[in-house]
Order: structure tokens, then C-alpha cells, then sequence
């Protein structure tokens, strides 16, 4: 299984939140940033965080995707 983070991304334009903004405000890592932008695994509890500031359940961010091989 994947991680895709399309949701967040599409919040994020919804809530007319920028990335830097929700990095600043939840003094989250650049590295992190990246792992969204690139759909790599993050700690649950970063993801948690997210959601209590953007005010949603974790499912309305983030998609568990079936890989091709």
C-alpha cells in the first residue's frame, strides 16, 4: 500500500492555508514538508497534529492507495 496526501494538499487551497503558514504554525520540520509533497510516510502523530489544526478527521487528508507492480 501507498500514502497519498492529495486531500491535504487540496484542504490546505480550501482552507486558503499556505504550506508555510502550516509549517510555521505547527513548527513542523522542512524534512516533513518534503515527505507530504513527495507522498512518503509520516509519523502518525505529525499527522495528527495537522489534523487538530486543520480541524479534520485524518481520513479527510490522507489515502491509503493499492500499488501497481
Amino acid at each position: 500500500m501507498g500514502i497519498s496526501y492529495k486531500k491535504f494538499w487540496m484542504l490546505l487551497v480550501d482552507k486558503e492555508i499556505s504550506p508555510v503558514q502550516l509549517r510555521r504554525d505547527l513548527n513542523l520540520a522542512t524534512g516533513t514538508m518534503t515527505k507530504l509533497r513527495k507522498n512518503e510516510e509520516v509519523a502518525l502523530s505529525v499527522l495528527l497534529r495537522i489534523c487538530e489544526y486543520l480541524e479534520c478527521n485524518i481520513g479527510d487528508i490522507v489515502d491509503a492507495i493499492k500499488k501497481e507492480y
